[in-house]
């Protein structure tokens, strides 16, 4: 843990804070660091001794000569998990800096421990997502899968659910981002990962319907707290592991069909919709021209608000801020131009299944 690059933000931190030349030997009592960089590669003798006896070294301006490549000073062990990983000099007047050299010691041991566990968590968020890449893909390869989670000491246990978060531009690192969730989730309760700059994957395991609901609603409110601009969809429940793929696509179309304005999305009130968007395009335009027409693209805003409401006129009129009779000769209009009520439920049906048909073939040719 004791490498060149800590060693040498360590002296450079303690050296400026306390205007004394600070040397960093490694575990064969070589200066990896030092306020001296000529220094830097000697053999410092009195570290020697440090790793030797596992104690502390004090070398007065008269002992120097006996120690080759020291100055007097304060050499102390610098012990992490127990073991010495190094030593740490501090130039001066032994009695001026005897209190100093504790204080030193700590922060370094600090540090490298900072050091260490940011290294963890590093590795460790590499391997989740490592494991959500496999998770993703069309075939699996779950002895993969099962290696990486053994790493982390993680259990994937249906029922699973998946998901994805879209942020748009924010100043909150990743990191921070992923331990929200992940502490909202509770420990081995599923993974987290980014699989692109700005969206996250999020697996759930072994929750009940009503626990994830409950998990769902915290993550939608802690990220409404951070005042982020995001969408958030969540697909069904499962139970095989090799359905998180499916599951994925199913929270990428829903966040592709909904509204913009919508930011928290499920795949279950979307999939009727969903289906049109899967189905033959040769059907879709076929159903979509035999029942479009020019009053029903007209009025399409009218009956979606129509729907919306329940097929409520009231509601719907109030919403839309004209008058009820005025619904009424929109709908009357629809009815006459196309053969189907929009008050009669599967005339209903007909139409709204035409309108998402109808925003399909348009969003296809918007991207072509």
């Amino acid at each position: 843990m004791l490498s060149k690059e800590i060693a040498q933000t360590i002296v450079k931190e303690t050296s400026y804070n306390l205007n004394r030349n600070i040397n960093i030997m490694d575990k064969k009592g070589q200066i990896i660091a030092s306020g001296d960089p000529s220094r830097i590669d000697d053999i410092h003798e009195g570290a020697l001794e440090v790793l030797k006896n596992s104690e502390a070294l004090i070398i007065t301006s008269d002992q120097k000569q006996v120690w080759r490549g020291a100055h007097p000073g304060i050499n102390l062990p610098i012990i992490f998990q127990d073991e010495i990983v190094g030593v740490i000099g501090i130039s001066g007047n032994p009695e001026e800096i005897r209190e100093l050299g504790g204080i030193v010691k700590m922060i370094t041991e600090l540090m490298i421990k900072q050091k260490f566990i940011a290294s963890q968590l590093e590795w460790q968020q590499r391997t989740k997502e490592m494991i959500i890449e496999e998770l993703l893909k069309n075939s699996p390869s779950y002895s993969t899968i099962e290696r990486g989670l053994n790493l982390i000491n993680i259990e994937l246990q249906s029922p699973f659910m998946t998901l994805v978060i879209q942020l748009a531009d924010r100043t909150i690192t990743n990191q921070v981002l992923t331990q929200k969730i992940e502490e909202i989730l509770g420990k081995n309760n599923g993974l987290v990962g980014f699989i692109n700059i700005n969206r996250m994957f999020i697996a759930f395991s072994g929750f009940t319907q009503s626990e994830a609901d409950n998990k769902l609603n915290k993550i939608h409110q802690e990220f409404k707290k951070m005042m982020l601009k995001f969408r958030l969809a969540f697909s069904t429940p499962f139970q095989s592991m090799g359905n998180f793929s499916q599951s994925y696509i199913d929270c990428d179309l829903a966040l592709k069909i909904s509204d913009e304005s919508e930011v928290f999305i499920s795949f279950a009130e979307l999939e009727p919709k969903a289906l049109i968007y899967k189905i033959d395009r040769a059907w879709v335009e076929k159903f979509t021209t035999r029942i479009m027409n020019k009053t029903l693209d007209k009025y399409a805003d009218t009956l979606e608000t129509f729907f919306k409401n329940n097929l409520n006129i009231q509601q719907t009129a109030d919403d839309l801020f004209i008058h009820r009779n005025t619904l009424i000769y929109r709908l009357s209009k629809i009815e006459k131009a196309t053969g189907y009520n929009p008050k009669r439920f599967k005339d209903a049906l007909t139409l709204q299944l035409v309108l998402w048909s109808d925003k399909k073939l348009k969003s296809e040719e918007f991207a072509n």
